[in-house]
Protein backbone atom coordinates (compact mmCIF):
# COMPACT_ATOMS: atom_id res chain seq x y z
CA UNK A 1 0.00 0.00 0.00
CA UNK A 2 1.53 3.78 -0.46
CA UNK A 3 0.85 5.36 2.78
CA UNK A 4 1.58 8.79 0.87
CA UNK A 5 -1.65 8.34 -0.93
CA UNK A 6 -3.27 9.67 2.18
CA UNK A 7 -1.18 12.89 1.93
CA UNK A 8 -3.45 13.79 -0.58
CA UNK A 9 -6.34 14.18 1.70
CA UNK A 10 -7.16 17.91 2.86
CA UNK A 11 -5.78 18.45 6.36
CA UNK A 12 -5.45 21.57 7.97
CA UNK A 13 -3.37 21.54 10.79
CA UNK A 14 -4.11 23.47 14.54
CA UNK A 15 -2.70 23.89 17.89
CA UNK A 16 -4.75 22.08 20.43
CA UNK A 17 -4.87 23.16 24.27
CA UNK A 18 -6.18 22.32 27.09
CA UNK A 19 -5.80 23.15 30.88
CA UNK A 20 -5.91 20.61 33.86
CA UNK A 21 -5.53 22.15 37.31
CA UNK A 22 -2.73 25.07 36.87
CA UNK A 23 -1.13 23.56 33.89
CA UNK A 24 -1.48 24.96 30.52
CA UNK A 25 -0.66 23.05 27.52
CA UNK A 26 -0.69 22.53 23.39
CA UNK A 27 0.17 20.05 20.82
CA UNK A 28 -0.10 20.04 16.85
CA UNK A 29 -3.09 17.99 15.19
CA UNK A 30 -4.06 17.69 12.05
CA UNK A 31 -7.73 15.66 12.20
CA UNK A 32 -10.51 18.31 12.75
CA UNK A 33 -14.01 18.62 11.17
CA UNK A 34 -16.94 20.38 11.24
CA UNK A 35 -20.04 17.22 11.69
CA UNK A 36 -23.39 19.64 12.58
CA UNK A 37 -23.90 22.85 12.88
CA UNK A 38 -26.61 23.00 14.86
CA UNK A 39 -25.56 22.44 17.66
CA UNK A 40 -22.44 23.50 16.04
CA UNK A 41 -20.12 20.18 16.89
CA UNK A 42 -16.43 19.48 15.53
CA UNK A 43 -14.93 16.32 15.90
CA UNK A 44 -10.57 16.46 16.59
CA UNK A 45 -8.48 13.30 16.48
CA UNK A 46 -5.75 13.58 18.65
CA UNK A 47 -2.70 10.77 19.30
CA UNK A 48 -2.92 9.25 22.98
CA UNK A 49 0.69 9.71 23.50
CA UNK A 50 0.43 13.45 23.56
CA UNK A 51 -0.43 14.79 27.10
CA UNK A 52 -3.00 17.00 25.52
CA UNK A 53 -5.11 14.10 25.08
CA UNK A 54 -4.55 12.99 28.68
CA UNK A 55 -6.21 16.47 29.75
CA UNK A 56 -8.72 16.86 27.75
CA UNK A 57 -9.79 13.58 28.57
CA UNK A 58 -9.57 14.61 31.99
CA UNK A 59 -11.64 18.03 31.94
CA UNK A 60 -13.11 17.66 29.04
CA UNK A 61 -12.77 21.25 26.98
CA UNK A 62 -10.42 22.32 25.10
CA UNK A 63 -9.46 25.25 22.64
CA UNK A 64 -8.48 25.24 19.05
CA UNK A 65 -6.16 27.39 17.39
CA UNK A 66 -6.49 27.55 13.49
CA UNK A 67 -2.93 27.91 12.35
CA UNK A 68 -2.49 30.53 9.18
CA UNK A 69 0.37 29.97 6.11
CA UNK A 70 3.01 32.21 7.42
CA UNK A 71 3.65 30.36 10.63
CA UNK A 72 7.21 29.34 10.94
CA UNK A 73 8.84 25.55 11.38
CA UNK A 74 9.53 26.84 14.86
CA UNK A 75 5.66 26.53 16.51
CA UNK A 76 5.71 22.78 15.22
CA UNK A 77 8.86 22.65 16.60
CA UNK A 78 7.35 23.83 19.67
CA UNK A 79 4.51 22.19 20.10
CA UNK A 80 5.25 19.00 18.08
CA UNK A 81 8.44 17.99 18.91
CA UNK A 82 8.74 17.89 22.97
CA UNK A 83 6.22 16.30 24.94
CA UNK A 84 4.34 18.67 27.57
CA UNK A 85 4.90 15.95 29.99
CA UNK A 86 8.70 17.55 29.91
CA UNK A 87 8.55 21.39 28.92
CA UNK A 88 6.33 24.33 30.52
CA UNK A 89 4.80 24.75 26.37
CA UNK A 90 2.79 27.34 26.82
CA UNK A 91 5.06 29.02 29.75
CA UNK A 92 7.91 29.12 27.10
CA UNK A 93 5.79 30.78 24.78
CA UNK A 94 5.07 34.22 24.68
CA UNK A 95 2.05 34.88 21.57
CA UNK A 96 -0.68 33.11 23.73
CA UNK A 97 -3.87 34.90 25.74
CA UNK A 98 -6.67 33.29 27.80
CA UNK A 99 -9.79 32.94 26.59
CA UNK A 100 -13.22 33.40 28.48
CA UNK A 101 -13.46 29.31 29.45
CA UNK A 102 -9.69 29.78 30.80
CA UNK A 103 -7.91 28.03 28.19
CA UNK A 104 -4.82 29.39 26.15
CA UNK A 105 -4.74 29.77 22.58
CA UNK A 106 -2.38 31.32 20.23
CA UNK A 107 -2.66 35.06 19.35
CA UNK A 108 -0.37 35.28 16.39
CA UNK A 109 0.11 32.91 13.05
CA UNK A 110 -3.64 31.59 13.89
CA UNK A 111 -6.50 33.46 12.00
CA UNK A 112 -9.30 32.15 14.40
CA UNK A 113 -10.22 29.84 17.41
CA UNK A 114 -12.65 28.18 19.01
CA UNK A 115 -13.54 26.94 22.27
CA UNK A 116 -15.25 23.44 23.06
CA UNK A 117 -16.42 21.26 25.34
CA UNK A 118 -16.56 17.50 24.77
CA UNK A 119 -19.75 15.21 24.40
CA UNK A 120 -17.94 11.75 23.93
CA UNK A 121 -14.83 10.33 23.45
CA UNK A 122 -14.27 7.77 20.69
CA UNK A 123 -11.03 4.88 21.15
CA UNK A 124 -9.16 4.62 17.83
CA UNK A 125 -6.86 2.09 18.98
CA UNK A 126 -4.13 4.66 19.18
CA UNK A 127 -5.86 7.77 18.90
CA UNK A 128 -8.88 9.15 20.21
CA UNK A 129 -11.95 10.89 18.83
CA UNK A 130 -13.51 13.68 21.05
CA UNK A 131 -16.99 14.97 19.17
CA UNK A 132 -16.96 18.39 20.97
CA UNK A 133 -19.44 20.82 20.96
CA UNK A 134 -18.10 25.11 20.17
CA UNK A 135 -19.20 26.84 22.79
CA UNK A 136 -17.30 30.01 21.83
CA UNK A 137 -15.68 31.07 18.27
CA UNK A 138 -13.48 34.12 18.05
CA UNK A 139 -11.91 35.21 14.16
CA UNK A 140 -8.47 37.04 14.64
CA UNK A 141 -7.26 38.00 11.40
CA UNK A 142 -8.29 37.18 7.79
CA UNK A 143 -5.11 35.48 6.71
CA UNK A 144 -5.07 32.03 4.89
CA UNK A 145 -5.05 29.18 6.96
CA UNK A 146 -2.24 26.49 6.12
CA UNK A 147 -3.06 23.48 4.89
CA UNK A 148 -0.80 20.04 5.35
CA UNK A 149 0.37 20.22 2.13
CA UNK A 150 1.31 23.64 2.22
CA UNK A 151 3.33 22.59 5.25
CA UNK A 152 5.36 19.42 3.53
CA UNK A 153 5.97 22.33 0.69
CA UNK A 154 6.66 25.10 2.16
CA UNK A 155 7.68 25.49 5.91
CA UNK A 156 9.08 21.69 6.69
CA UNK A 157 12.77 22.13 5.89
CA UNK A 158 13.82 19.86 3.12
CA UNK A 159 16.72 17.34 4.29
CA UNK A 160 20.14 18.91 4.23
CA UNK A 161 21.65 16.26 1.92
CA UNK A 162 23.93 14.35 4.06
CA UNK A 163 24.31 10.96 3.81
CA UNK A 164 22.95 8.95 6.80
CA UNK A 165 21.68 5.34 6.81
CA UNK A 166 18.26 4.49 8.99
CA UNK A 167 14.55 5.55 8.08
CA UNK A 168 13.36 8.91 7.78
CA UNK A 169 9.92 10.01 8.93
CA UNK A 170 7.54 11.15 6.01
CA UNK A 171 5.93 13.34 8.95
CA UNK A 172 8.35 15.29 10.64
CA UNK A 173 11.76 14.51 9.51
CA UNK A 174 13.20 12.31 12.25
CA UNK A 175 16.21 10.21 11.39
CA UNK A 176 15.83 6.45 13.45
CA UNK A 177 19.64 5.57 12.56
CA UNK A 178 19.71 1.67 12.09
CA UNK A 179 19.44 -0.64 9.25
CA UNK A 180 15.83 -2.54 10.41
CA UNK A 181 13.38 -0.55 11.88
CA UNK A 182 10.81 -2.56 14.45
CA UNK A 183 7.24 -3.02 13.19
CA UNK A 184 6.02 -1.22 16.09
CA UNK A 185 8.46 1.74 16.38
CA UNK A 186 7.11 4.92 16.84
CA UNK A 187 8.49 7.84 15.94
CA UNK A 188 9.56 9.76 19.34
CA UNK A 189 9.03 13.28 17.81
CA UNK A 190 5.52 13.39 16.18
CA UNK A 191 4.39 9.79 17.44
CA UNK A 192 3.31 8.26 13.92
CA UNK A 193 3.96 4.33 13.45
CA UNK A 194 7.02 3.15 11.27
CA UNK A 195 4.66 2.87 8.08
CA UNK A 196 5.12 6.14 8.30
CA UNK A 197 8.84 6.04 7.65
CA UNK A 198 10.89 5.31 4.27
CA UNK A 199 14.42 3.54 3.95
CA UNK A 200 17.31 5.96 3.53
Amino acid sequence: MDQKALYNIGYGLYVLTAKDGEKNNGCIVNTVMQVTSDPLVIAVGVNKQNYTHDMIVNTKEFNLSILTKDVPFAVFQHFGFQSGRTVEKLAEYEHHSIGENGLAYLSRYTNAYLSCRVMEVMDFGSHSLFKAEVKDARTLSQDDSVTYAYYQKQIKPKPSGDKKSGWLCNICGFVYEGETLPPDYNCPICKHGASDFSKI
